[in-house]
């Protein structure tokens, strides 16, 4: 009879889920695993925040759900530029990228 030794070891990285899951949009890929009708059911089930649906027409990028707070700061002719022009590069149309933006509005008033 042989004495064997057994031991197991658990490794687990922890963070608090927050709501919503999405900080401020996603861009779908055209073939992204889930579509923007499945993804907006889910976020009107986890949270209150208002979410706009953008449909591209593009060869990669087919929707981006943005956080209606977000285009109070920027146009959707800004928004829809920037992720053409700088996200699109960096995705393939199977990826859904996560946002996360800090959009900064100066102001200036000038008085007479």
């Amino acid at each position: 009879m042989h004495n064997k030794k057994r031991s197991n070891i658990i490794h687990a990285q922890l963070s608090e889920f927050s709501l919503p899951p999405i900080a401020d949009g996603l861009v779908l890929g055209h073939s992204s695993p889930i579509g923007h009708v499945a993804v907006g059911k889910a976020l009107s089930l986890l949270t209150t925040t208002a979410f706009e649906h953008l449909q591209l027409d593009d060869d990669v990028i087919s929707d981006v759900l943005i956080r209606t707070a977000v285009l109070r700061k920027t146009s959707k002719e800004q928004l829809i530029n920037f992720v053409l022009q700088e996200i699109k590069p960096l995705m393939g149309p199977e990826e859904i990228i996560h946002l996360d933006l800090k959009v900064e509005v100066l102001l200036e008033i000038k008085q007479s």
